[in-house]
């Protein structure tokens, strides 16, 4: 009877609480702290994201009541969520031992291939050659080749098909033609991309479940886009080509919408990435109505693939890429997204990938499916009080940028002149600053970096120069790791490696807080930390810092005890090495009058801050060798 009460009462619905009570206990737990300044979020988005969100907050949403298969498909285009694992497979060399690698990435449970031709092989026999023995029922190809050549390869693949058999209106698959890809990444402007648009779109008619035009916006995202940028991009490029590309051709708004591909890239922001892609999907299909009325379904619904960043991917400590990239498929399949590619962990320095990693990559999808069950759930997200506010307000400022490009002249417009790249770059450019100051984290490379790690020789080898265009402003792809690599890089070629002694003294918990935060600040550059458990006496600490042939002593201790030891340091060092104070004491001023000129803090920018310690240790730049 007793423990028939308890479940009585252990399952009873709790009194609803009211906003007003919700507020009245966060405004007393912040004890005269303000509200906004402390728990509202302000995101790069231009929009703020509140610290808890009830049902009330989404009752005005058009969306809230959709389901999942219905227009404007902000919870997904189908009533399941089985999106497919594709695998990006160069097309070059043996083409025999191609086919075999294909059909043992299809028994491995890849369904979806990417094929990245080189030129030489844009033909039927090398298309052929690869398919032969495979089934293309299970099975979508996507096919990519240098733009000029997209025409005869979407010719060479209906030949080749034909010649196996296959049923041209039934195969799956896209061809990869961006006609903006070449403008965006190399900086050259493309006046024909329309006319070449309306050939590839007649070319692949035949092939009724193929995309043919696509846009790449995972090229904005591996440039440090924004997501409204990302969104508000890829609209209106999609726009662009639906309504030139449609008065061109003859075609309907509908029908060109129909092979119309977004491939998006997915960044690390986890719900955030989830709300872009319901957003877009959201947004696509409201343009597509908008321009044509009685558009199919099929054209309203945007297909889109999804692929790992390579922005916030790194060299060093080059294992973490596999969070990342396992957090950003989560978030792209919870959104429901046609397709998946995850890029192997050393992909950015290793283009061709190791069996092992490419084997990785493809079994972080698979475990998705066969272990989380994610394929089983259809919009997981749905109802989230935040996602749904998320999606909102990220549509907002995606359509908030999608129409100023339309009043600017639209995408193609935008992109031949450069300002499409110039917004982008400058998104990051703020993102590196971010880094560099560490109000945005790279896990060891900008914070607790592997202290033992060195760079083997591809790491060694990897470029992270910025890319100039040859007309035009072209997109800088340069990763957000890429200046602390250098940094690093620099230090191990140098041949020379500064020793950095802890000369911990005094209060035990600040002095331990302290040489550790100093040891990651100066690790990031790949020096060698030399730690101690303390010194009774300033002497003694700079002494044994002799012995051991340090090249730079941070002390570390309280900022009450910096005001009499700084002193004691600096004369007893007499300028045989520099003298770095870790903390910003308020006797900072007293201390720099006395000579000491060195503090690392967490408002320092670190990246700056050992770029100096970098030319005060002789370590030049990789570049200027």
């Amino acid at each position: 009877m007793i423990m028939k009460e308890k479940r009585e009462k252990l399952f009873s619905e709790f009194p609803p609480v009211s906003n007003e009570e919700w507020m009245e206990v966060v405004t007393r737990d912040l004890k005269g702290a303000p509200f906004e300044k402390k728990l509202v979020w302000r995101t790069k988005e231009g929009f703020n994201v509140q610290p808890f969100y009830r049902a009330e907050d989404i009752e005005h949403l058009p969306t809230k009541d959709v389901l999942p298969g219905q227009f404007p498909y902000v919870r997904g285009t189908k009533a399941d969520n089985n999106w497919l694992v594709r695998q990006d497979i160069a097309v070059q060399g043996d083409i025999k031992q191609l086919n075999t690698n294909i059909k043992c990435v299809m028994e491995r449970g890849a369904n979806s291939l990417g094929l990245h031709f080189v030129d030489e092989c844009v033909n039927a026999a090398t298309i052929q050659e690869m398919l032969a023995g495979i089934d293309l029922d299970k099975l979508e190809i996507n096919l990519y080749a240098r733009r000029d050549l997209t025409v005869q390869l979407i010719e060479a693949t209906k030949e080749a098909l034909k010649a196996l058999g296959a049923d041209l209106g039934k195969v799956r698959g896209s061809f990869g033609f961006n006609p903006f890809r070449h403008t965006l990444g190399a900086g050259v402007r493309w006046s024909e991309w329309v006319e070449t648009s309306v050939e590839v779109l007649k070319a692949a008619e035949p092939l009724k479940q193929f995309t043919c035009l696509s846009f790449q916006s995972v090229d904005l995202v591996n440039a440090g886009a924004y997501i409204h940028q990302e969104i508000g991009y890829a609209l209106a490029a999609g726009a662009d080509m639906l309504a030139k590309v449609s008065e061109k051709s003859g075609k309907s708004i509908s029908e060109v919408a129909e092979r119309i591909r977004f491939e998006m890239g997915i960044g690390s922001n986890y719900f955030m990435e989830i709300a872009k892609f319901r957003a877009i999907r959201w947004l696509w299909a409201l343009i597509v109505r908008s321009n044509d009325e009685k558009a199919s379904e099929r054209a309203t619904k945007a297909v889109v693939h999804a692929e790992t960043s390579r922005w916030n991917k790194t060299i060093y400590d080059a294992y973490v890429n596999l969070l990342r990239s396992m957090t950003e498929t989560m978030s792209a399949t919870i959104a429901g997204v046609h397709s998946v590619t995850v890029n192997p962990f050393d992909k950015h320095y290793n283009p061709k990938g190791s069996d092992f990693s490419r084997r990785i990559a493809r079994n972080q999808q698979l475990l998705l499916k066969e272990e989380s069950h994610f394929d089983k759930v259809v919009d997981p997200a749905g109802g989230s009080y935040y996602i749904e506010h998320l999606t909102q307000a990220i549509a907002e400022q995606g359509w908030k940028l999608f129409l100023e490009v339309e009043e600017q002249g639209g995408f193609a417009k935008l992109a031949n002149e450069g300002k499409v790249q110039e917004a982008v770059n400058a998104s990051n450019e703020a993102r590196h600053k971010a880094v560099a100051t560490r109000r945005e984290n790279l896990l060891g490379t900008n914070i607790f970096p592997n202290f033992t790690e060195t760079a083997t020789e591809e790491t060694r080898a990897i470029d992270n120069s910025k890319v100039e265009g040859k007309e035009i402003t072209a997109l800088d792809k340069r990763r957000g790791a890429s200046d602390f690599e250098e940094l690093r890089l620099a230090t191990e070629a140098s041949g020379k490696t500064p020793k950095v002694f802890m000369l911990t003294i005094g209060n035990l918990a600040m002095r331990l807080a302290r040489s550790q935060f100093s040891s990651n600040f100066f690790g990031v550059a790949g020096y060698k930390l030399i730690d101690n458990l303390g010194f009774e006496t300033v002497q003694e600490g700079v002494d044994a810092a002799r012995k051991a042939g340090a090249d730079i002593v941070v002390l570390c201790s309280s900022d009450d005890e910096y005001a009499e030891y700084g002193p004691q340091a600096l004369e007893a060092l007499k300028g045989e090495m520099p003298l770095v104070i870790a903390g910003a004491p308020a006797c900072m001023e007293e201390l720099q009058a006395k000579g000491i000129e060195h503090f690392v803090h967490v408002k320092a920018n670190v990246l700056e801050t050992m770029q100096k310690f970098n030319e005060l240790m002789g370590i030049k730049p990789r570049s200027s060798k």
